[in-house]
């Protein structure tokens, strides 16, 4: 009777804009796509839908206790387990979650990556490699006004309003902290082409010890 090999979990963490996607995605098509299972922590931000529209946006959506972490840990646990789950899908222009989800398979690699991860000490405990990626506040600050002008409907005055007041300190109060937590840091993200080849190689061997 053959065992099947427990997943490895692979967390990438950083600030917004900090080119954590480029990492995640450069480790996709590395290791192949058919290997892993993909969970954004965006996709887990609390549904909003029963508070008024005006309310909606005064939620500090860079505080860890915006993102249901609890269903995120459930998901790894259950992936582990070599079971599917129901991935949230977000919206962003209106801050719900939508009635939709999206079906993941369980594969032999777990990638989990988001702003706050490793803020979460339980959260931390269910990942065999961790990875922080590191990026200039202003290179950061410009890619996340593009990003949210071009993909959430944002305004430029709401983009900057919101870093001021939230995406800033809590970076300073959580997501900076949270990186001596990780055991690579990689400077300048998707960019950093020999740290890249590092990790790719590393999660290779570990695959292949498992």
């Amino acid at each position: 009777m053959s065992i099947r090999k427990t997943p490895l979990v692979i967390a990438i963490a950083g600030g917004s804009g900090s080119g954590k996607t480029t990492v995640a995605n450069v480790i996709l098509e590395s290791v192949g796509s058919h290997r892993i299972a993909y969970l954004p922590h965006d996709a887990y931000y609390r549904d909003l839908s029963e508070l008024p529209e005006n309310q909606r946006k005064l939620v500090n959506f860079d505080h860890p206790n915006s993102l249901e972490s609890e269903l995120l840990m459930d998901h790894i646990v259950t992936l582990k387990k070599w079971k599917t789950i129901e991935l949230p899908i977000y919206d962003f222009t209106t801050h719900s979650r939508t009635k939709e989800s999206k079906t993941v398979q369980p594969q032999l690699v777990i990638v989990v990556e988001g702003i706050l991860i490793f803020a979460e000490p339980d959260l931390r405990k269910l990942f065999d490699v961790k990875i922080f990626v590191d990026t200039e506040d202003d290179i950061r600050f410009i890619r996340r006004l593009q990003r949210d002008i071009a993909e959430r409907g944002r305004t430029m005055d709401n983009v900057i309003n919101q870093y001021l007041t939230t995406v800033r300190p809590m970076h300073m109060d959580f997501v900076e902290p949270s990186k001596r937590y990780a055991d690579v840091i990689i400077p300048e993200g998707g960019r950093n082409q020999v740290a890249l080849d590092m990790v790719i190689a590393r999660v290779e061997s570990l695959l292949n010890e498992k």
